[in-house]
């Protein structure tokens, strides 16, 4: 014969058998739903008068002596940790007795196990047992949600609103962003409806305006707005969305006006007055923008990105000065430090105070974003200095028990070197690094680089065809030794196999489609020659591919276009010496 339990009696047993021991530190933040169950002390013992009495028969209600064992079984698991275990025993528990009691411990198993469906069927298990309780679909809500099945997370949500309770339909907007805008049409549809049904419930008709925008289907979005600014008083959110429409109408103007006077009716919100801030530095407007950073920083003087802001704006309206003490503020702070340094180094640049900006620019750590950007400078800039030995020992300590770090300063310094026109310094570089690191191809390629500066395409042929024999598919080494045998020797059908393999591993390469393009020049193929070169010009337009393009126009008998390609090209590049040198050439035949 089954014993019966009520509900109290049923959770008072549990914690004597568990002797009061409690899961929540296994629990956590992770459940859902937690109450709180004190331990009665005059419950906890028998007296021995009690203990030497006779069972009373007890009418204990709906649940049986198995299921109380089963929830017993379930919170020992979880006290050993096998909360799956617990939560597959209570959804089964849940669902034989209906106690609402147990499908909340239910659902906390499944949310901290994340099972979703388990969410899903006790969701819809708590709302039958409790139909006026708007918990359940404030729940279920959330996991269709998750689900992306949005038509049935709308439902439960306007449910939650119909049961009085309150949940904000902007989460609703949030995941929408990706539909497609068929899929997103039956939602704006419900979405009306609710709004005709809440008219007071602001987040709905906010949810509304926001499908709306992403449907891009702006002019309705503002109408709504229109009417949601009639019902309500304005707030920084309907500005800050006023603003968002507008400029998905491509209008900047607009959304400036919105804004503008946004700040002033808000002038303490901050979100606000950034995002006007933002809006301003787009349309070019840094003046004004750099005044409302000013105004951030003055309210929240300890927010320091914004004071980032605007020594990066200091520097667009070149008032360096001001640039200067902000980055160093940051860097007495410790805030931004690696970037303020490399921003120092690049306007003491700027103002050819070289040894300054050596000193700025070695100050940027290894592993941030401009490290190898500002070694590079700093390197050359010693380097032009005269402090040769200075640049190789500061590299050589960074990079200390780092080869790869080695190999690329050692590229970066010789080609510092060959700038500098300190060519033997830089070939005993390379050959000592290639001493080490015998056949390494980045070493190579710089080798190649130092013999194309004084013109000994032998060596440069010879390194290139190394790189080849072990890299056959580097598409670099390959563009490099078929342009060089198209552009300084006769071997046009040689040079043409190498970029058309070149082009075949990297065939959107605009470098590689100007080098095919030349050697078909070479080769007198001119209409294909032509073809290529506006492709590499429409995806690079460089002053070499301008020169090449104009000089195949020029053959074809094209003089006034290719004027044209050459004189627009020196706006651009006024020094171009290769626009030049075939200008001059060109016209003298």
């Amino acid at each position: 014969m089954h014993s019966f339990l009520t509900s109290e009696r049923f959770t008072r047993l549990i914690l004597r058998l568990l002797a009061v021991v409690s899961i929540g530190a296994t629990l956590g933040a992770c459940a859902t739903v937690s109450e709180t169950v004190e331990v009665l002390p005059a419950e906890a013992e028998l007296t021995s008068t009690e203990a030497q009495q006779e069972p009373e028969e007890i009418a204990y209600g709906t649940f049986t002596e198995e299921q109380l064992y089963q929830a017993i079984i379930s919170e020992l698991a979880a006290k050993r940790g096998e909360l799956e275990a617990a939560g597959e025993n209570y959804f089964d528990l849940a669902f034989d007795t209906r106690d609402l009691g147990v499908v909340k411990r239910a659902v906390q198993f499944a949310s901290i196990n994340n099972d979703l469906n388990a969410l899903l069927q006790l969701g819809l298990l708590w709302a039958g047992i409790s139909p006026q309780d708007p918990q359940p679909h404030l729940m279920l809500s959330f996991q269709f949600l998750e689900n992306g099945t949005f038509d049935q997370a709308l439902s439960h949500m306007a449910r939650v609103i119909d049961l009085g309770g309150s949940i904000d339909f902007s989460t609703l907007a949030a995941r929408t962003g990706r539909l497609s805008p068929a899929a997103r049409v039956g939602l704006i549809d419900n979405l009306r409806q609710l709004v005709r049904e809440f008219p007071a419930h602001e987040s709905i008709h906010i949810t509304l305006i926001q499908m709306l925008g992403q449907n891009r289907e702006a002019e309705a979005a503002l109408d709504e707005l229109d009417l949601l600014k009639n019902r309500i008083e304005l707030t920084p959110a309907i500005v800050l969305l006023e603003a968002q429409l507008q400029q998905n109408l491509d209008r900047p103007d607009a959304a400036l006006r919105a804004l503008r006077s946004g700040v002033r009716k808000f002038k303490t919100d901050s979100s606000l007055r950034l995002t006007y801030a933002r809006l301003l530095i787009q349309n070019d407007e840094f003046a004004d923008a750099r005044e409302q950073f000013e105004i951030l920083v003055e309210q929240n003087p300890q927010d320091w990105e914004i004071y980032y802001s605007v020594a990066l704006l200091d520097m667009e309206m070149d008032d360096d000065d001001s640039a200067i003490r902000r980055f160093t503020r940051l860097i007495e702070v410790d805030q931004r430090v690696d970037e303020s340094q490399y921003y120092l180094g690049l306007i003491y640049e700027q103002h050819e105070q070289l040894a300054k900006a050596v000193e700025h620019y070695r100050q940027v750590r290894i592993g941030t974003n401009n490290f190898l950007a500002a070694q590079q400078q700093a390197t050359r800039f010693s380097i032009q200095l005269g402090e040769l030995e200075d640049a190789h020992s500061w590299l050589s300590g960074l990079a200390r028990g780092q080869p790869r770090l080695e190999i690329m300063f050692v590229t970066i310094e010789s080609n510092a070197l060959i700038q500098a026109d300190y060519s033997d310094e830089a070939l005993a570089l390379l050959n000592r690094a290639l001493n080490k690191y015998p056949n390494e191809t980045d070493l190579l390629f710089a080798r190649v680089l130092y013999n194309d500066s004084i013109q000994d395409s032998a060596g440069s042929e010879r390194d290139l065809r190394q790189i080849i024999r072990m890299l056959p598919e580097d598409s670099r080494a390959l563009n490099h030794l078929g342009y060089m045998l198209a552009d300084q020797t006769t071997r046009f059908e040689e040079a043409l196999e190498l970029l058309e393999l070149a082009i075949s591993i990297s065939p959107d390469d605009p470098a590689i489609i100007d080098s095919v393009a030349w050697v078909q020049y070479k080769l007198g193929r001119y209409g294909e020659a032509l073809s290529n070169l506006r492709r590499a010009f429409a995806a690079f337009p460089d002053h070499e591919v301008a020169s090449h393009l104009g000089e195949v126009l020029w053959v074809m008998g094209r003089e006034d276009e290719a004027v044209r390609v050459w004189q627009d090209a020196l706006e651009t590049t006024p020094d171009s010496e290769l626009i030049k040198e075939a200008m001059e050439r060109l016209q003298q035949r």
